[in-house]
């Protein structure tokens, strides 16, 4: 295993970057993701499959959220890359690795990845370790959002075209937000030019969670995420997203619940391999 700098990503981001890779090693075909590549960036100690987190059975419902949430980005992705859109912006990057796995469109747009300076300058160390080049059309955006940076100038400054229009993806990054500070990014992103797509998950509150034991399992992670100092601090039912949307300035909102996730993804399957119904996401248009 490489040497890491002091600066690699938080738990979350390697968490979902090792779950993505056990979906394909351990979840039946056809697989709704495949990526590899995410657990050879993360380079973990030999033994992480034996970690509580990454069990087969324990973890399926949050390994099969993770990797239908990509699957969704992606498809909407390509979807507006045939609709001419050519700017493709992920909020919190972490240890995503579209365009490592999917040059084929990747390579026709302008990806911008934004994240701290720390675990981006970490990233592109051990993309350099592995022999794979970064090319001119990927942008690294790093945002000291401690010190108070602001996200859109960074992304302006890397070349970002506010006249065109773009795709951001926000995927596990509201929960640790605000409501205002949510509110203020959609406000942002909002004034992207028309035909721009904003697709951004959320948490629902416990409540909303029908199933008892979904329930339990929920709260337990919330109560262990509290218990390490990143507490998930927002919550939202999918008709006050929606609103949200609406207000803050976007002319179409709709929600993709986790029924609609097993519908298009794990319709027919015989594993029994489903998505946690904790998580929801937000399409919103310009």
């Amino acid at each position: 295993m490489p040497d890491k700098p002091s600066a690699a990503p938080d738990s979350t981001a390697v968490r979902v970057a090792l779950w993505r890779a056990l979906h394909s090693e351990v979840d039946a075909p056809p697989h709704v993701l495949a990526d590899t590549i995410g657990l050879q960036i993360a380079a973990p100690d030999e033994d992480w499959r034996a970690r509580p987190d990454m069990h087969p059975k324990g973890t399926s419902g949050y390994r099969a959220s993770i990797v239908a949430r990509a699957r969704f980005v992606e498809d909407e992705l390509a979807e507006a890359l045939a609709h001419g859109v050519t700017q493709y912006v992920i909020l919190g990057a972490g240890i995503d690795t579209f365009a490592q796995r999917r040059p084929e469109l990747a390579e026709r747009m302008r990806i911008y990845e934004v994240d701290q300076p720390g675990p981006q300058a970490w990233k592109q160390q051990r993309l350099g370790e592995m022999g794979l080049a970064i090319p001119d059309w990927l942008k690294f955006v790093p945002v000291d959002f401690e010190a108070g940076d602001s996200w859109w100038e960074k992304l302006v400054a890397a070349g970002f075209d506010t006249a065109h229009p773009a795709m951001v993806a926000s995927t596990g990054v509201s929960m640790y937000l605000t409501r205002d500070a949510v509110a203020a990014t959609l406000r942002q992103i909002a004034t992207l030019a028309p035909g721009s797509t904003l697709t951004m998950t959320f948490l629902l509150p416990l409540e909303l969670i029908d199933d008892d034991e979904e329930r339990a399992q929920h709260e337990a992670v919330y109560e262990r995420a509290r218990a390490a100092g990143t507490p998930f601090l927002s919550f939202f039912a999918p008709d006050e997203m929606i609103a949200l949307a609406h207000e803050t300035g976007f002319k179409h909102a709709r929600h993709v619940s986790t029924g609609d996730l097993i519908d298009r993804y794990f319709a027919g399957r015989t594993d029994g391999l489903r998505p946690s119904s904790g998580e929801s996401i937000l399409v919103a248009e310009t």
